[in-house]
């Protein structure tokens, strides 16, 4: 059966590469998506920005001593005061540029 799809065009671009470089036609390599999609069955996330984020490894030197855990509203006052202090910096910069 013959369809029409409107793709963003950097997904039209991949899937043209790709059934290029699987030696297939377009229409043969969107026919193969859409079948492996079925055949997932309803429990697939219907977009990739609904799939759980894979865990990150993230190197540490173990030397160094431990951070304790904070909550993010602790994190949000710590950026605060950061933010404010800067703040203060500039305007204390800018205040003594004016008077020279």
């Amino acid at each position: 059966m013959r369809t029409t799809l409107d793709l963003p065009d950097e997904t039209f671009r991949r899937l043209k590469a790709q059934a290029a470089l699987r030696g297939m036609k377009l229409k043969e390599l969107v026919a193969q998506f859409i079948e492996r999609g079925l055949a997932a069955g309803t429990n697939a996330p219907a977009s990739l920005s609904e799939r759980p984020p894979l865990p990150v490894a993230i190197p540490r030197d173990p030397d160094a001593p431990l951070t304790p855990a904070l909550t993010n509203a602790q994190l949000a006052a710590i950026l605060d005061a950061e933010d404010l202090e800067q703040y203060r910096r500039v305007i204390d910069h800018s205040g003594a540029q004016h008077h020279d």
